[in-house]
């Protein structure tokens, strides 16, 4: 896998972002291990921008690290300053809906949910140091959830006369 590129002016946007940033993640001498790894990951997933320091003065380290970093984690390099890395990763709303349905219903068919379906959304921040947040909504059989989290309904179809009178 190789890094994500971001646009020029998405990554302007997203340094002007980061000024305010402190770093969550230190990575000392005992380098890019497991666990921070999987630090990164989670605050990554809670935040979507974060900066790192590196401890160490070997700059040929530092840029393996970043890149290790990055394709792992599927995340955009957006500044390197130093010691000091600023990464990015999208973050969409994610849906996750409470009710489980059985097995065969789900198997090469497209579901229609008549009824109302309770759901939670979540949101990236617009500030990029929050959390993101979580909406619980409940959604009517004509209803549906775009990727950015706005919820839509549906039109009413219109039916010519001859299918009516076919059916």
């Amino acid at each position: 896998m190789s890094t994500l590129k971001l646009p020029p002016a998405r990554r302007a946007e997203l340094r002007a972002d980061a000024h305010a940033l402190k770093p969550v993640v230190l990575i000392g001498d005992s380098g890019l291990t497991p666990a921070v790894l999987q630090e990164i990951d989670r605050n990554l997933a809670a935040h979507t921008l974060i900066k790192i320091r590196i401890f160490s003065d070997d700059r040929a380290a530092r840029a393996e690290i970043n890149e290790t970093i990055c394709t792992q984690l599927q995340a955009a390099p957006v500044q390197i300053i130093g010691k000091l890395l600023v990464l990015y990763r999208f973050g969409e709303a994610i849906l996750e809906e409470d009710k489980i349905l059985p097995e065969h219903l789900t198997q090469n068919k497209k579901i229609k949910q008549p009824g109302p379906r309770n759901i939670v959304i979540r949101k990236p921040s617009t500030n990029p140091g929050r959390r993101p947040k979580a909406q619980k909504i409940r959604l009517l059989g004509n209803e549906r959830v775009t990727t950015g989290g706005i919820v839509k309904r549906a039109r009413v179809r219109k039916i010519s006369l001859k299918k009516r009178a076919a059916d």
